[in-house]
Order: C-alpha cells, then structure tokens, then sequence
C-alpha cells in the first residue's frame, strides 16, 4: 500500500481501490480534490454520454427516450439534449426540466399512464403531442384535454428476470388494449402505438420477445379493424453493473431484434426505448460515511455498519434488498467479515442489506469513508426532502 492519492483532508485513497472500482479517473480526482459533508452523489457527465451512445450505436433503428426520473438533474439533461436524445417524462416538471436543458416539444413523451387532467391540460399547451395511458378514463382526459395528440397504449407484462419489477401497476390486458385504441381513433386521437416494460434492471434479453409478441397481436387485431398502428415502444429495463456482471447491450438488441423479425416480418414498426438506469447509474457514486458499527451480542458472528445515507437518503432500491449495490471502502486490502448494513434514520425499514452476504473490513470504524458504486440512477430522485431532519442527497457533476 506503498503508493496512493493524497487527500487535502481525511486519509488517502488507494489506487488498488481504484481498481477494483467503477470510478473513472475524474471522479477519482473529484474525490481526492474535494471532502464534502457526506452522503454526496458525484456524476461523471462524459459517462452518461458514453453510455448514450452506446445504446444508440447498438440499437440505430430505435429512437431514446431517456427515462429523465432516473436522473433528472441539469447537466445530464442538457448533455443528453445536445447528443440528440429524446425525453421521457413522467411529470409536468420532468417536461419543463427538458425543455429547460434545451428539448424541442415534439421530443418529449408523457409516459406516465396516470395524469391529472390539469397536467395533461398543461402538457399540451408547452406542445406536448404524444401521451401514454392504459384506462378508459385516461383515454377520456386525453381526448378533452390534449385533443389530436398522438397516444400509447401500455399493456400488460411480465417481470420475470428483472430485479425491480414493475408488473400490475402499469398496463392493461391485450383485448382491452384493442377496444381502447379504437376508442382514441373514434374520439379524434391518432392511435398510435403500443409499449410496455419488461421490469427494471432485467437481466434476461428473452424477455422481450414475449412482450413483442403480445404486441404484434394487438398491431394485427387492430388492422382488421382499419387502424394502422405506427410505433413500439419497448420500454426501459436495460441492466447497468453493480456487484454482478450483466449481459451486454447488444445482447438485448440481438435478441430484440430478431423477436421483432419474428412477429412482425419486413413491417417492423417505427421503434422508442425508455432507458433510463442503463445511462445513468454508472455514471454515478455515492460517497458516505461510516456513522456507527456495533454488534447485536457478545457472540456476534457478524456487525452491523450503520452509513449516513440509507433507504431514505436515496437507496430505497435496496427494498427487499433488491438493487445490490457494490460498496468500496479504504481499508478493503484488510481482513474482512460479514456485515449487515443499514442507514442512519430512527425507522426501522431502513435496512439495506441484512440477507444478502456481505462483509467488510474488520477494522472499519465509525468516519471512515465508503463509496457506494454505480448509484447515478434512482438515488437522488429517491431522497426524502427531511425524514427524520436529514438533508437530501447533495449531487455534484463533473
């Protein structure tokens, strides 16, 4: 350990940490120039550029919508707006955060199936023209509020292989889809398309081909009725690293691909994708600190390391240990042993980790530094504004 980054204020950094980390070289120097009061999310914007254009070199034929809550903040929306993406908003201020970065109108989908009509009435007069739903009733709000537009039906999916499913919430069954596409056509709405979602962080590239085939039914039931359907809307879903590795990108296009092939021929659809956790997550880290670490008994065979950003602090994906983050820390070339590990807050849900195995540095201890990998996705849009008094998650891009 003969050889490290000099710190202005705390211990140094390893370099073998470094390594072993997803860190890129500016944030590495961001954490060795700069000792903010912790949690802070630090955002290599170059990152979420890097990983646009990763998707959209192995899906050419398909148009980003970058799901903005992932990572609503500036610099990352104008960086992407810059780059030629297009946006997916679930609010009226996700819309005007676009617009703000520098988005065109016309660039902007309203994904989320459940709006108020004032928010659709407001949508529509900042030039929004393309809505999703998945109910008659949001059908109806679309056709007296935001009249003409271009609408989405979601259907109904399966989640399996995705490690944040999204099932139930979102979508209808295929035969209602039909009547309610022909319903928008009938109240003077242009139908569209189709979407749906295979699940968050779904690391299975089958799982879309069932999907699509449920959207190629839909597609053919509705010709027969004289509507042409235009687009596909294949969701988000696509997996970023945390502590396991993942498929490839152009694993899932190859897949998707050949699906699209498979129930649509030579009339394949014009094409949106919805990532969201596939741009902005690795772009990410958070760095914490160590508040307490403490056993339960005598004869603990593992501690409980209690960090200053918890559930509530912008890890809420650890629910039922769900996302599994990698943590680095900068004793990680020392012994280690099982942990269990939970954030700072008096409520007791704000447990991270207590199933999945974990271990850390035996001499780990109460303002060590610890880093938190591949958090620039659904972390800081997670943070409570004052549960328990504890301030959101700080975020700073680089």
């Amino acid at each position: 350990m003969g050889h490290g980054l000099v710190l202005k204020h705390g211990p140094r950094l390893d370099v073998e940490y470094f390594m072993q980390s997803l860190m890129t070289p500016k944030l590495k120097a961001y954490f060795a120039q700069h000792r903010h009061a912790s949690p802070v999310l630090a955002v290599d914007v170059d990152v979420i550029e890097q990983n646009y254009e990763t998707l959209k070199n192995g899906m050419p034929q398909a148009t980003i919508f970058y799901a903005v809550k992932a990572n609503p903040v500036a610099p990352v929306l104008e960086r992407l707006s810059k780059l030629g993406s297009s946006f997916d908003a679930a609010s009226v201020n996700e819309i005007e955060y676009c617009l703000n970065a520098g988005a065109k109108p016309s660039e902007i989908s309203f994904g989320n199936t459940i709006k108020k009509a004032v928010d659709i009435k407001r949508a529509f007069a900042l030039g929004i023209n393309i809505f999703a739903f998945d109910s008659i009733r949001e059908l109806e709000k679309l056709a007296q509020f935001a009249p003409g537009s271009k609408v989405y039906c979601r259907i109904l999916t399966e989640n399996i292989g995705a490690d944040w499913p999204l099932s139930r919430k979102f979508g209808c069954e295929i035969d209602m889809a039909v009547e309610l596409m022909v319903k928008a056509q009938e109240w003077g709405l242009i139908a569209h398309g189709i979407s749906f979602h295979v699940g968050s962080q779904q690391t299975d590239p089958n799982q879309w081909d069932i999907a699509i085939e449920r959207t190629a039914m839909v597609f053919s039931d509705l010709k027969a009725r004289n509507i042409q359907l235009k687009m596909v809307n294949l969701g988000g879903g696509f997996p970023a690293r945390y502590r396991e590795e993942v498929p490839e990108f152009m694993e899932f296009s190859r897949a998707i691909q050949a699906s699209l092939t498979k129930h649509f021929g030579n009339d394949i659809p014009d094409l949106m994708i919805e990532p969201g956790r596939s741009i902005a997550a690795t772009a990410g880290v958070i760095e914490t600190e160590v508040v307490l670490v403490s056993e339960k008994r005598l004869d603990a065979d593992r501690r409980w390391v209690f960090l200053d950003v918890g559930m509530f602090g912008g890890l809420a994906e650890t629910m039922d240990e769900a996302i599994k983050y990698a943590f680095r820390t900068e004793k990680d070339d020392e012994p280690s042993g099982p942990v269990a590990i939970a954030g700072p807050t008096c409520d007791g849900m704000d447990i991270l980790y207590e199933k999945t195995p974990y271990e850390m540095p035996l001499s780990l201890t109460d303002g060590d530094r610890v880093w938190v990998d591949a958090t620039g996705a659904y972390t800081a849009t997670y943070s409570a504004v004052n549960f328990n008094g504890f301030d959101p998650l700080k975020v700073h891009c680089i």
